[in-house]
């Protein structure tokens, strides 16, 4: 029986900005500038920060990652969001409804969004073709074993599949610190 293994990436916090905030945040017209690529197609890190304020503290200097999005998010750790002082719900990508909200201070110009902070739930990004190969259908909640000195078992691990997506597994810092788990590790899907 085949080993169904997947690469892990670690998550630090960052944001995904709306086309509207780019504009207030550096200035009409501006296009944010490729830093480095990303594990996912067309996907990546931006030149750009922003500085992200909450009612207890700050992050200067978050990452943006491209390209732009219909609406704003920014991503967090738990930790990130004590020290911030806002309480995100752990959530899919995307979905932020109702989620906690932030100001946001670039070059140009500041914003306060009411929604759209969260802390991402763990997910892998499934190309189409990985997805059959490993018998797993998009939304499946799956278990993901990391071995390492300090071995764990991920639980609701969320699949998404598609054909833009690279096979990888996203965990935020927090997760990835508690188990010792670097960018460049396997975990290997159980059920």
């Amino acid at each position: 029986m085949e080993q169904k293994l997947v690469p892990i990436g670690v998550s630090a916090r960052h944001i995904h900005l709306s086309a509207e905030h780019v504009a207030i945040l550096f200035g009409e017209g501006y296009e944010l500038t490729e830093f480095k690529p990303l594990s996912q197609p067309g996907q990546y890190a931006a030149n750009e920060t922003v500085e992200v304020i909450g009612p207890k503290g700050s992050f200067a200097k978050v990452r943006i990652l491209g390209p732009v999005r219909k609406g704003t998010q920014l991503e967090v750790s738990r930790t990130d969001a004590f020290s911030l002082g806002v309480n995100p719900p752990v959530r899919e990508s995307g979905n932020t409804a109702g989620s906690a909200g932030i100001k946001l201070r670039g070059p140009a110009g500041e914003v306060s969004i009411e929604e759209g902070v969260i802390v991402a739930a763990r997910h892998i990004h499934f190309h189409t073709s990985d997805a059959e190969r490993f018998g797993i259908q998009d939304k499946q909640s799956l278990r993901v074993r990391y071995g390492g000195d300090r071995g764990v078992v991920f639980e609701n691990v969320i699949a998404r599949v598609s054909p833009e997506f690279a096979l990888d597994m996203h965990i935020d810092t927090d997760e990835a610190n508690a188990a010792g788990v670097a960018n460049g590790s396997y975990g290997e899907i159980i059920d």
